[in-house]
């Protein structure tokens, strides 16, 4: 071998032997290499849901875990702003109403890109209308409204309604039992393929384990600043991982462990522990979140009969099913007017009859009413911690005035499904959020929802007050339903309350919202 070829080859054998040296000095040092080490980048966030969605229909449930979810991937042609002002969404502005207030006519945005790849246009804006119409609760209500849902072009439509409907607008804009617009060609029923506008995509679901949603590359967003649900929305993670977390505790141990980047719906007890857990988790209060309410069956069963509702309602002390609920008073406020002081709804007609708790007076009015100690099946779930404490309160207090009380405790996918059947329960608890506009909430104002109001002095109410556009004369004939509420007990407002929620500090941007989004949002 020449000399010049042996001293390459002694050359290469003793940079190997040099890279080996290298090789195991960095294995045996611990620190070897960070200096040069990438942060990892995640692409996902892990949300901790109360349930199981029953459905991923938005249609078929007014559940606000339905809505919470599904508001990513369907869109609708109006929607809220910070302050609870309906502003355009799929609407390329404010329609353009006739002078009797009966015609809308909404242009459409132009260029917005359906999930399976097409753009939207006014025939796919119709057929999600009258599916909307004829499957919602909410959609139902809206129907007995409307002389028809038309194309006028490409990208018009014009609503045609029997008598003005001051609610429209906010009912089309509601995440909850949904307007959602879909691809035409996508309806069905059952639901099968989910081709909305949305900033995410469905991708798979795995029932109780997870439902995945992913970044829509081809989202067509508006361009004004973000602004509660409106303006520009921009699907900044990847993919979102929305996970059934059925237990509270559960949720809230997960949280602390950093192993969710938001849990929703907390208890509240979890709220010191939560705030000694800096760096770790970051408790997210939502203030005026909702209400809690009773809704019972006038279909059906014992609560059919209207007096011995008025007995039972006689018997509940809503301060104390609050008390139990939510403990801390920073999270509650207990008062009969169905909407705070400064709203143009505020009214104190029929809240004489709230919080009474007066068992020997209950027992007397159930007496005449005819009970015989049938007993009241009460509907509940503990996937929401505060339904089913206020529930076992309940039950205590219906006992005291003489009610035989059963209570059936399910996880809510299950009471969701049974409360629809009038055979099965006499009183379920549930609650919602709290809105400006009455009608958007809860759904026993409007018609088919479970609890089947459905009589002469709700209709002529309601009436009146839904033709009524002006807000200040509304404001007036609300007190006019909230007092028919309180007569007829189709529903029991039980008080007022905010949310406890809990994320990760590496979530940034979100903000506390009744049906938590998480567009705009990132992971550091």
């Amino acid at each position: 071998m020449p000399h010049f070829a042996a001293d390459v080859l002694t050359a290469a054998r003793g940079l190997r032997l040099a890279r080996r040296s290298l090789l195991v000095s960095a294995c045996l040092l611990p620190w070897a290499g960070l200096a040069y080490a990438q942060p990892a980048v995640r692409d996902h966030a892990t949300l901790a849901m109360v349930a199981e969605p029953q459905t991923l229909d938005p249609m078929a449930s007014t559940a606000d875990l339905v809505g919470t979810i599904m508001q990513h991937v369907y869109e609708t042609l109006y929607t809220f702003d910070g302050k609870w002002n309906v502003v355009p969404m799929l609407a390329e502005g404010q329609p353009r109403i006739s002078a009797d207030g009966k015609v809308y006519t909404i242009a459409l945005r132009k260029g917005v890109m359906l999930h399976n790849g097409r753009e939207l246009n006014a025939d796919d804006v119709v057929a999600s209308l009258q599916r909307w119409i004829e499957q919602s609760p909410r959609g139902k209500a809206v129907g007995k409204q409307l002389a028809h849902v038309q194309a006028k072009g490409p990208l018009t439509v014009e609503i045609a309604l029997t008598a003005p409907y001051a609610p429209l607008l906010a009912q089309l804009a509601l995440p909850s039992g949904m307007a959602a617009i879909m691809a035409k060609d996508s309806i069905a029923t059952p639901l099968k393929d989910f081709v909305g506008t949305g900033p995410y995509q469905f991708k798979e679901r795995r029932p109780d384990q997870y439902l995945l949603l992913e970044r829509f590359d081809k989202y067509s967003a508006r361009k004004e600043p973000a602004n509660g649900y409106g303006g520009k929305r921009e699907a900044l993670i990847r993919e979102l991982r929305f996970v059934p977390v059925p237990n509270a505790n559960t949720r809230v141990e997960g949280a602390l462990a950093g192993q969710y980047d938001f849990a929703d719906l907390l208890p509240t007890e979890a709220l010191p522990r939560l705030e000694k857990a800096a760096g770790k988790t970051v408790p997210v209060m939502t203030p005026a979140f909702g209400f809690p309410y009773l809704v019972f069956n006038t279909k059906e069963g014992v609560m059919a009969n209207q007096p011995l509702r008025q007995a039972l309602q006689t018997a509940l002390g809503e301060g104390e099913m609050l008390a139990a609920g939510f403990g801390d008073t920073r999270f509650f406020t207990a008062e009969g007017n169905h909407f705070p002081k400064g709203s143009p709804f505020y009214s104190t007609a029929g809240t004489e009859l709230y919080n009474q708790r007066n068992a020997p007076k209950s027992k007397e009015q159930a007496a005449k009413a005819g009970y015989k100690g049938e007993p009241v099946r009460v509907l509940t779930s503990r996937q929401y911690d505060f339904h089913y404490n206020m529930a076992l309160l309940m039950a205590e207090q219906l006992k005291r005035a003489g009610f035989k009380v059963e209570l059936n405790v399910v996880d809510w996918a299950t009471l969701v499904q049974r409360r629809n059947d009038a055979k099965l329960w006499d009183v379920y608890v549930t609650h919602s959020g709290q809105f400006p506009e009455p009608m958007l909430s809860p759904p026993q104002l409007g018609d088919g929802a479970p609890g089947w109001w459905d009589t002469p002095a709700k209709k002529a109410v309601l009436s009146a007050f839904n033709a009524e556009s002006d807000p200040v004369k509304r404001g007036a004939l609300w007190g006019k339903v909230q007092q028919t509420v309180y007569d007829e007990v189709p529903y029991v407002n039980v008080g007022k309350f905010s949310g406890l929620s809990a994320k990760s500090p590496a979530l940034d941007g979100y903000t506390p919202a009744t049906w938590p989004f998480f567009w705009n949002v990132k992971v550091k």
